[in-house]
């Protein structure tokens, strides 16, 4: 039944009344009632020196796991199965080399926006153009794809008109994103408490019910029947005759371009590296480690359910009418539909955990916004002399426009149709490899100019565009003998998204040496950062963390391989 009974909204109601006490609290709290550090700005947008490491981990969670994960992420469970968790257990190992290795560099040279990097690093040029691009990205791709799916999901749920919801969440997510970093990290750890605890209940209940279904009682019962009626669903690595190779492409997802989509998300991306740029470099690192380890709990909250519903689906438990049948298949209906079943009660609590997924990322997407504008775009061009004040007053007034911006473009870009996590991944894969190539040369080796850079940031995205369309104009059949090209519905070879951010970021970082030796033989002067070797080495306790997760993500590729 698609709506919430008195005791659902109960328990939302208590939810959504911790949620905003508590931030009310930190923000009075923490900033003071004399407004002293209200009008800092770099301790509004980066909660500088604030934030625990337990705080920086729930907040890079909670900003990262929304509904594309609940509902998109579920449904290419259903579609897929427990391959698509390597975005997530992928994601665990990421963070720790972002952790090692980035995060110091970040501190060292007191960076604290990405621009703020390419500024330094390279020259005002690249980071004006990088600036004005995420801010688009940020709010054209990102900002409205989490509005319109969290919106579509707790539209099905709850009964609620789709766009009384739309503008509920981003009304919910503006309060929290105005108290600025230390409200939104703070409240982040509330979010994840009950993202992952409605998460769990849900997963329990989804695989209870397959155990019920077969007259067996237990989630362990649950999921070992899930493993014996779709075998298929649990193997980590495509072949490829696989019909979802495409998606991920065999060895890619741990050899090749996942590499890049995570290091770039997790290591050059506003969003997610502001929650550890206002912290010592040790806390930093412990925040980080303690949401790669989050990281290895997702696939049991967002992968499981959706092999569940599929299970049950096959089963008939679930029929035409919640999934559709044939070309109108919907896998992305899989959350929504096992939250519609739950018993009354628990569904508020899941309903509750849903919110505050995407409550947390948009309020997470509208800080950076607000800082990247804010910080690089008026301070450094609109308004050179403006105070830490006004700072923080235009960075309030950014947040609303966002907002605004985002829930009236969000119905208009077929977020729906193209679902949404295929949705966020391929836009933003057309310029990662690009960035992540500007970075990692930025970082690790002196010699790379700012003309290398502009190609790697321009270059790479037409690169991307070609690959995108080639298939189109030239036979890749010879491809694939290695894999590099599968042979779509239509007959033609096309190359693996995966695999075509390989071949991107592979170009950029040959040419983009190319130049630099070019340049510097001709005498042009480079910036290279602060970097020592002594900044990578980790304390005693993050290197057993570290070790354990490595562990961990060897035994389930092992078994589940």
């Amino acid at each position: 039944m698609n709506q919430l009974a008195t005791l659902d909204y109960i328990v939302f109601f208590v939810y959504f009344l911790i949620v905003s006490g508590y931030g009310i609290w930190i923000y009075r709290r923490k900033t003071g009632h004399d407004g002293t550090l209200e009008g800092d700005s770099k301790d509004y947008f980066l909660a500088e020196g604030s934030l625990t490491w337990w705080a920086i981990g729930s907040s890079l969670i909670a900003s990262n796991i929304s509904a594309e994960q609940f509902v998109g992420m579920s449904g290419s469970g259903f579609k897929m199965g427990l391959a698509i968790a390597t975005y997530e257990w992928m994601a665990a190992l990421t963070l720790i080399i972002v952790a090692v290795f980035f995060i110091p560099v970040y501190l060292k040279n007191h960076i604290f926006t990405m621009p703020q990097f390419l500024h330094q690093r390279y020259n005002g040029t690249v980071a004006m153009i990088m600036a004005i691009f995420w801010l688009m990205l940020y709010v054209v791709v990102n900002l409205t794809s989490i509005l319109y799916l969290g919106a579509i999901a707790i539209s099905s749920i709850a009964g609620l008109n789709l766009t009384f919801c739309l503008y509920a969440l981003a009304v919910f997510a503006v309060i929290i994103t105005l108290g600025g970093m230390k409200v939104i990290g703070f409240t982040d750890v509330i979010q994840v408490f009950f993202l992952i605890l409605g998460g769990l209940a849900t997963t329990y209940l989804a695989l209870d019910m397959v155990a019920d279904h077969y007259g067996q009682s237990g989630v362990i019962s649950g999921f070992k029947l899930m493993q014996d009626q779709a075998a298929d669903h649990f193997q980590m690595i495509f072949e490829k005759d696989n019909p979802n190779f495409i998606d991920l492409p065999g060895l890619t997802v741990l050899l090749g371009g996942m590499w890049i989509v995570n290091l770039n998300y997790w290591g050059c991306n506003q969003y997610i590296t502001q929650r550890a740029l206002g912290a010592d470099l040790p806390t930093a690192r412990a925040g980080i480690l303690f949401a790669a380890f989050l990281k290895l709990l997702m696939p049991v909250i967002v992968v499981l359910p959706g092999i569940a519903a599929y299970v049950l689906y096959k089963q008939d438990v679930f029929g035409a009418t919640e999934f559709g049948e044939g070309a109108n298949l919907n896998p992305d209906r899989a959350y929504p539909v096992l939250l519609n079943i739950l018993p009354v009660g628990l569904k508020g609590l899941s309903f509750a955990a849903l919110t505050a997924a995407v409550v947390a990322s948009l309020a997470g997407k509208a800080n950076s916004i607000a800082t990247i504008f804010t910080l690089d775009i008026y301070k450094k061009v609109l308004n050179p002399e403006a105070s830490e004040k006004k700072l923080v007053v235009v960075g309030k007034i950014a947040v609303v426009v966002a907002m605004i911006l985002g829930v009236l473009i969000a119905p208009h870009l077929g977020i729906d149709k193209k679902g949404g996590f295929q949705y966020i991944q391929e836009y933003t894969g057309f310029v990662s490899p690009g960035i992540f190539a500007m970075f990692i040369l930025g970082f690790f080796w002196k010699k790379t100019t700012s003309n290398a850079a502009l190609f790697a940031t321009i270059g790479g995205f037409l690169l991307s565009i070609m690959f995108k369309f080639l298939p189109g104009l030239v036979d890749l059949s010879f491809l694939a003998p290695l894999g590099f090209a599968v042979k779509s519905e239509a007959g033609v070879y096309e190359i693996p998204f995966l695999d075509r951010m390989g071949f991107v970021f592979v170009i950029c970082i040959v040419v983009m040496v190319i130049i630099s030796l070019f340049e510097t033989s001709r005498g042009v002067k480079t910036k290279g950062l602060e970097v020592d070797s002594s900044m990578f080495k980790p304390q005693p306790s993050f290197t057993i963390g570290a070790m354990v997760i490595a562990v961990i993500l060897t035994a389930l590729y092992t078994i589940y391989w």
